[in-house]
């Protein structure tokens, strides 16, 4: 990095794109009924337009570090900017559903790139001892993206058009690029270098990673396995990316280096920043659906009750990226992973009477243990990489990242309606007339609704409609319990692999 830039402008010229990319993955969701409507399009060609960018963004992210070698990395950035910025523009000009699939995939392939290549500039950029502040500065951006995609999709779509959320875009594209041309400046071992194109990797790379996100975000409505479709992207995606790794061991230019994972650090790292992710998204899916669904909060509400844990980490980061340079950062990851383990335990005793405080109280606590895990974990697994190989280690980080948010949406939604079912079954078998609960209740019923002034051949009737439907929603609130017990026992087993985490010390020498 150029030693007369300030390092904030650095900062600040790297995460505007980042953020914007984040920001993308979950923008599109709550405008998909106006999408569908406007380009006369059904459910799951509309869903295409999220899968698209999701599974085009996968297949980026591992090429990141061999594109930056192979291009130059300052030219990649500039280029994967711009053509966000372009196909965002297209995105909004779309004129039917296949023309926006197309172009989402162009805007997946162009901003998958843009995380790890963040993370690898702030790296370089900050000295040793502030690799805490550099990735509290990039946590930010990564807990804030999800946080405020869907708020401010949701106020664009109601107030302009769903157009809008992808113009919004293009003056902050052009800034980035314009502020990359002036700061940014690449070190002499990422300079772009004349290498053998590994033709065989990138065909099995982009066909492994793309049929898996595909499997992820269609398989609960495809009922996984009983669908031949399922089966067979199954089948792809496990041979291409066991062809895949055994190419990259012999290449000689690999797209994806794995001795990254001969550091122990690293690869401990990989496993745990999955988990944490996988608790996180889980949380950012399921709490909106319970609130929506069982509670009968309005989007608007949903939203605020997300919020404050957003808010909440940004602070909790801020504390963590000062304490990582005076304590030991296992001691913080550790705290952090207990108090998130704990507020998913919390959310696994919710129910159909908590009030608004009971239901945030847990996400604030979240917020503030995400805070604590994410910076120090992102610098103990990063910061014992060579400079040289940073940008290749970035990118598996961050495709890991990504892909514990993916498999915790199939994995929580498949859950979900798997344990209403059993819940329902077994809550069914105490509707007898040998239930003397059910008996009375049906009969108060069956009476109220006389009372309302209903005939009599449809009180008893309606009787048992009113109180199977509230057996439905007591076991669907049985079924999140379960989910949130789940992924709060999933996480607090990483404890152990955080203290082999491997620890250096650095000295303070003044500010840089």
């Amino acid at each position: 990095m150029p030693t007369n830039v300030n390092k904030w402008i650095i900062a600040l010229t790297v995460m505007l794109p980042t953020l914007m990319v984040i920001v993308d993955t979950s923008v599109v969701n709550v405008s998909l009924d106006h999408i569908r409507g406007s380009l006369s399009a059904g459910i799951d060609e509309a869903t295409w337009s999220i899968t698209s960018y999701l599974a085009a963004n996968a297949i980026i992210i591992p090429m990141t570090g061999w594109l930056s070698r192979l291009f130059g990395r300052k030219q990649y950035l500039i280029f994967s900017v711009g053509l966000f910025t372009l196909s965002s523009l297209f995105c909004g000009l779309a004129w039917n559903i296949q023309s926006l699939v197309f172009f989402r995939v162009l805007q997946g392939l162009a901003g998958g790139s843009l995380q790890p290549m963040s993370q690898s500039i702030l790296l370089e950029t900050f000295p040793p001892r502030q690799h805490g502040m550099a990735m509290a500065i990039f946590g930010a951006g990564v807990m804030f993206g999800p946080i405020i995609g869907p708020v401010m999709g949701g106020w664009i779509t109601d107030n302009w058009t769903w157009h809008w959320i992808f113009y919004i875009n293009i003056p902050i594209g052009i800034i980035s690029i314009l502020m990359t041309l002036l700061f940014i400046v690449d070190p002499h071992y990422i300079k772009g270098s004349k290498m053998k194109i590994d033709y065989w990797g990138l065909i099995f790379l982009a066909v492994g990673v793309g049929c898996l996100q595909m499997i992820l975000d269609r398989g609960r409505r495809l009922d996984w396995f009983s669908s031949e479709t399922i089966i067979w992207l199954s089948i792809m995606s496990v041979a291409a990316l066991i062809l895949f790794v055994i190419i990259e061991i012999f290449a000689e230019y690999p797209i994806v280096n794995f001795k990254a994972f001969k550091n122990y650090s690293f690869s401990i790292g990989n496993v745990v920043a999955f988990f944490v992710m996988f608790n996180l998204f889980g949380s950012i899916v399921l709490l909106p659906i319970y609130l929506q669904t069982l509670m009968g909060y309005t989007a608007t509400l949903a939203g605020l009750v997300l919020a404050p844990g957003g808010i909440a980490s940004l602070f909790a980061m801020a504390i963590a990226g000062i304490l990582i340079s005076r304590i030991n950062p296992k001691i913080i990851i550790a705290a952090g992973i207990i108090m998130v383990s704990y507020s998913t335990y919390l959310m696994s005793a919710f129910n159909r009477s908590a009030d608004f405080v009971t239901i945030l109280e847990p996400r604030i606590y979240m917020g503030i243990g995400m805070g604590f895990v994410m910076v120090p974990l992102f610098t103990l697994t990063l910061s014992h990489i060579r400079k040289e190989e940073m940008g290749n280690a970035t990118s598996i980080f961050n495709l890991v990242r990504n892909l514990g948010g993916s498999f915790v949406v199939a994995f929580s939604t498949t859950l979900l309606t798997r344990r209403a079912q059993f819940h329902q079954s077994r809550l069914i078998d105490h509707l007898t007339p040998f239930d003397m609960n059910y008996m009375w209740s049906s009969h108060q019923t069956a009476r109220v609704l006389d009372y309302q002034g209903f005939e009599p051949a449809f009180t008893n009737k309606g009787g048992l409609v009113v109180i199977y439907k509230k057996l439905l929603l007591e076991a669907s609130m049985m079924s999140f319990n379960d989910v949130f017990y789940v992924m709060s026992v999933m996480l607090i087993i990483m404890l152990p692999l955080v203290v082999c985490m491997r620890y250096i010390r650095y000295k303070s020498s003044g500010s840089q």
